[in-house]
């Protein structure tokens, strides 16, 4: 019986484990964007952008949005001028950054 458990605990595990590991967006976002950017993409004076309008998450290629959330802008790299605060570097997998565009890109609408 002890056998059967576990053996039906690993099925259930295997079954489900592409959909409990999916990269989740809008949480990542909520977590490691929002203070800065505003839980709807509405940005804050002096601290950032919005997100919401933005040509570049709207037109951009994901490649360099992609860029952007991974290395940060700070110094020359700064496309707001105005904005004394740096956009920091973030530490994410492929498929995180993927998950949090896609995010981006909805709140950008």
């Amino acid at each position: 019986m002890r056998k059967l458990v576990c053996i039906s605990v690993i099925a259930l595990c295997v079954a489900f484990s592409g959909t409990a590991l999916a990269a989740d967006g809008a949480e990542i976002y909520t977590k490691l964007c929002a203070a800065c950017h505003g839980l709807k993409g509405e940005g804050m004076a002096m601290m950032s952008p919005p997100i919401k309008g933005s040509e570049f998450i709207l037109k951009g290629k994901e490649a360099e949005i992609s860029d952007v959330i991974l290395k940060g802008r700070a110094g020359d790299a700064k496309k707001y001028k105005d904005i004394p605060i740096p956009m920091l570097p973030q530490k994410l997998n492929d498929e995180e950054v993927a998950a949090v565009i896609a995010h981006m890109k909805e709140l950008a609408k």
